[in-house]
């Protein structure tokens, strides 16, 4: 059975310290787990997201899925080529919520929008950094539920704090905080629905010379019920995702 996991996206635009374009790899790890803990399968979601080219557009290559039994090695990457040089106007990022943004994906490649919700996400934290006080928790006004034609994310409280400084990659960088917990999904898919709830937390490294992001982390689980077209009964599904953002060209 597929995971199905959505990351509350904050999305926001801005010129993030970008005087150049840049590359970052986002790599998410899917775990199929069952109500005891049991890890029943792992998907493997990598792609390159591409910052600073002209017209402050981006830009995502090598989009690809891998699969494993339980704690095996991941098997052969499936290109997702529908997503190879998926390119818009940064601003646009804003209208990640509405189903025309993703002119051309698959009415099922929800973990593939994940991606772009993610990134954004990360940066839409980042540039608080302005706003954030030392070991102060600075709460986020609500933002779009909508997920793009799939239903909706509510988040409950999302929550950042500055927690101090720490280096990476070579640079300087102040560390946030981040969570949001008690969240609430509702996702419609072609015959079937899941209603549950998310928790989501994390760190992201950002650099005080150029305020871009450095690395960053994501931890999610869902626990919800999936109702599947002509089962009597809805099905409890319990999943897990991590993450890692991180610069391609360290």
């Amino acid at each position: 059975m597929r995971t199905l996991l959505i990351a509350g996206a904050l999305l926001m635009t801005g010129a993030f310290g970008q005087t150049a374009p840049r590359t970052w790899r986002l790599t998410f790890d899917y775990f199929n787990v069952d109500i005891k803990g049991h890890v029943i399968g792992r998907q493997r979601y990598s792609a390159l997201y591409t910052r600073g080219l002209p017209g402050d557009t981006v830009r995502w290559n090598d989009v690809t899925i891998a699969s494993a039994a339980v704690w095996s090695d991941f098997g052969p990457v499936q290109k997702q080529d529908f997503m190879e040089g998926f390119t818009y106007p940064h601003a646009e990022a804003a209208n990640a919520s509405k189903p025309e943004f993703f002119k051309g994906f698959p009415p099922a490649a929800i973990n593939q929008r994940n991606l772009i919700w993610d990134a954004h996400m990360f940066e839409g934290f980042a540039q608080n950094l302005d706003k954030l006080k030392l070991n102060t928790v600075f709460h986020l006004p609500e933002g779009n539920p909508a997920l793009a034609g799939m239903g909706e994310f509510h988040d409950r409280d999302v929550q950042l704090i500055l927690t101090g400084t720490s280096p990476r990659n070579g640079r300087d960088c102040v560390v946030i905080d981040y969570r949001a917990m008690f969240n609430t999904l509702d996702v419609k898919m072609p015959g079937m629905e899941l209603v549950g709830r998310s928790d989501y937390w994390g760190q992201i490294w950002v650099a005080t010379a150029t305020k871009q992001i450095e690395y960053a982390t994501l931890f999610e689980e869902v626990l919800g019920e999936m109702a599947i077209q002509d089962q009597p009964k809805p099905i409890t599904i319990s999943a897990v995702r991590e993450g890692t953002f991180e610069p391609a060209d360290k």
